[in-house]
């Protein structure tokens, strides 16, 4: 059995776990329109993909408190009656989170998308079963800066008697490295999502796949196509 060096995995989950970036762009035009607003180009909207969204109604859409979370609003629920569902998982990534569950490593979602939608997510392609935690922003959103939620995600996981005496972030942006390292925890860096190669800077390892997570968690490889998660 090969040896696992981390007692516990914090994994995002858009751009790492899903490719959500559909219905989140989809639902940032909604959104635009709604507000009277010219809708950016969809490259633009690409950036407002892993950070906090109120983060992001401010720094990108450069909006007051007051209309952010009026924005807010008209986001959430398009986002939770159309948006959510138009996610699709990254092949593998599946069978690495079952694998990290069947080999007793802790695992806790750790995403800045509140705990409703991302459930959604999880749920619908049957990966909710692989989780000890299922951690992200609050509903509010006053929690969902990533150093936030990993905060939580490592209080949720002690308050369950997880070993954390190792514990990684898997992520695909720099604020997941960032939050992670705010708290002593190195991350390894998800190079086939939405981060930009920079963004890897700080991070202890960087996987191109789903697959290449393997060795760096102490996983055994995948030996045959067969075995893989159906696209």
């Amino acid at each position: 059995m090969p040896e696992h060096p981390y007692t516990a995995v914090l994994v995002d989950l858009d751009g790492t776990i899903a490719d959500s970036a559909p219905g989140i762009t989809a639902t940032l035009a909604y959104t635009y329109e709604a507000l009277g607003m010219p809708v950016p180009p969809p490259a633009e909207l690409l950036r407002w993909v892993g950070p906090p969204i109120l983060d992001s109604f401010r720094d990108l859409a450069g909006l007051d408190a007051a209309r952010s979370q009026r924005a807010l609003a008209i986001y959430r629920e398009r986002y939770l009656e159309r948006g959510a569902v138009d996610a699709r998982i990254y092949p593998e990534i599946a069978d690495v989170l079952r694998d990290i569950h069947g080999a007793g490593v802790s695992l806790s979602l750790a995403t800045s998308k509140p705990e409703t939608p991302a459930r959604l997510i999880l749920e619908r392609f049957g990966l909710v079963p692989c989780f000890d935690e299922l951690t992200g922003a609050s509903e509010d959103e006053v929690r969902s800066a990533k150093a936030d939620v990993v905060a939580e995600a490592l209080r949720r996981l002690a308050a369950g008697g997880h070993d954390l005496s190792r514990p990684v972030m898997v992520g695909d942006r720099r604020h997941d490295i960032e939050g992670a390292a705010a708290h002593g925890v190195p991350t390894i860096f998800a190079a086939w999502g939405y981060g930009a190669p920079a963004e890897a800077a700080g991070a202890v390892a960087t996987a191109a796949t789903p697959d290449e997570l393997r060795p760096l968690l102490g996983l055994s490889p995948v030996t045959s196509a067969a075995a893989r998660t159906p696209r």
